[in-house]
């Protein structure tokens, strides 16, 4: 039976890049993520997945970075559980599967429609699961977000691709229409977007990546609603030692060097 045909291009195109590293580390014995859902996904479509020469030390670091963001996630859910869940940006993440939140909570995945198209066809339904079909930086989705109860909002592998006055309108609406929560999500130094320009998988997409954060309280100036709570710790040493020696020296430097440790960081925000 034919796969399913992609028609992605530019940033697009690089959900793909993530799905398959998570795929690839679902598949491992000692899996972190046991995502089955994303394993299946990849089965499915009809891509030459080699083109973006993803290997097992990028999967793992996308599957650390992602298992980080649904333990933030389950438990901001388990604390109000009549919470609203806002992905940003959701591509063919299935962090809805991989935290099965209780029924009270209502989710919300937002991406371009010819994503969400995708994702129907790829994965079950179920309920109180609301995928929004709009580029997040359009303002008009908002308005099918509830504003009364309580939101964790998550961005994984988006804010890169926003435009550097974007990135804070966009996050400006969200605090403004919410009646508050948390606002987690992976944040790049200038030198880490030169970094990310060289990785072949950006590379072989084409994609393009403009905003930069170097210091996290720059948000807190631009929209006085939003609290920087710190950053999130991503690379604990079990999970970390699976990297292959060249990834963990880039950790070890990303430790030990103040400017390296601003390349990338998940940055947590309350509202």
């Amino acid at each position: 039976m034919a796969g399913e045909k992609v028609d992605l291009t530019g940033a697009r195109e690089t959900l793909l890049m993530t799905l398959y590293g998570k795929a690839l580390e679902s598949r491992l014995p000692n899996s972190l993520l046991q995502d089955r859902f994303a394993d299946e996904a990849v089965r499915k479509i009809d891509y030459d997945f080699s083109r973006l020469k993803v290997d097992a030390n990028l999967g793992l670091g996308f599957a650390i970075r992602a298992k980080t963001l649904d333990v933030c996630v389950a438990d901001f859910v388990a604390r109000y559980p009549d919470a609203i869940v806002l992905h940003l940006g959701c591509g063919l993440d299935t962090r809805i599967f991989r935290v099965d939140p209780l029924p009270g909570v209502d989710w919300f995945d937002v991406d371009y429609p010819e994503v969400i198209a995708l994702r129907h066809k790829l994965y079950p339904s179920r309920d109180r699961y609301h995928p929004i079909a709009s580029s997040v930086t359009e303002p008009d989705w908002l308005a099918d977000v509830p504003r009364n109860r309580p939101a964790i909002v998550v961005a994984e592998g988006l804010t890169p691709y926003l435009a550097a006055d974007e990135g804070p309108r966009l996050f400006a609406r969200l605090v403004a229409h919410l009646a508050g929560g948390e606002l987690m999500f992976d944040a790049y130094s200038r030198f880490g977007l030169k970094l990310m320009r060289l990785n072949p998988a950006i590379k072989a997409t084409g994609s393009e990546v403009h905003w930069a954060i170097e210091d996290p309280r720059e948000l807190e100036r631009a929209i006085p609603k939003l609290r920087f709570i710190g950053e999130i710790p991503s690379y604990k040493p079990e999970p970390g030692a699976r990297l292959g020696w060249s990834a963990r020296l880039f950790v070890g430097l990303w430790k030990l060097i103040p400017a390296m440790r601003k390349v990338g960081r998940l940055l947590r925000y309350r509202f």
